[in-house]
């Protein structure tokens, strides 16, 4: 299954793990809703390889939680869905806005194989200090550079090279991003 090949989704252990991140998952959402100080526990128990100082802002759903990989201090506005049948990796001061999709499953576009229950899927890569707007989708297989801003609502079909503002759906980047182009007193 990590190594991209195809599979039928019926195995014991996957099972388990998934069951495992749905728990601590709704826990955390009752915890943070009632202010408990031990809710990011919760969290770090369905997604252990989140990086110092990141916050996920509930509800966040996962498949297993223990194939994805973040970077500190990065932060994930409410309802991120991160579909980690493959790896996902997020990278250190990374902004999610709300209702971002990281998928990585593969379906068979013929119908039989797809009736089968067969699927595959492929890694997401995204580099640091990436901001996803409201609503991305990221689709299986995508690398996101260092810098790069993706702009709300987009689906992101390839890869997106570093310091990128890509926007739209298929996304298409519109411009590269430097620090000359900041204007202190204004929105850049």
């Amino acid at each position: 299954m990590l190594a991209g090949d195809w599979y039928v989704a019926d195995d014991p252990d996957n099972a388990r793990i998934a069951a495992h991140a749905r728990r601590e998952l709704g826990r955390y959402e009752r915890a943070f809703a009632e202010g408990e100080p031990d809710a990011q526990a919760h969290l770090r128990a369905a997604i252990p390889h989140l990086g110092v100082g990141s916050i996920f802002l509930p509800p966040v759903r996962v498949d297993f939680g223990e194939n994805i990989f973040v970077g500190e201090g990065s932060f994930a506005n409410y309802g991120l869905t991160a579909l980690d049948v493959a790896t996902i990796t997020i990278g250190a001061h990374c902004q999610i806005g709300p209702n971002v999709q990281l998928l990585t499953p593969v379906h068979p576009l013929e119908p039989t194989p797809r009736r089968a229950g067969l699927e595959s899927a492929d890694p997401i890569v995204i580099g640091d200090n990436v901001w996803l707007g409201g609503g991305v989708i990221v689709c299986p297989g995508v690398t996101i550079g260092d810098d790069c801003v993706i702009g709300a609502g987009a689906v992101v079909t390839r890869d997106i090279p570093a310091r990128s503002l890509a926007v739209g759906s298929p996304t298409r980047v519109i411009r590269t991003l430097d620090d000359s182009t900041f204007d202190p007193r204004g929105r850049s």
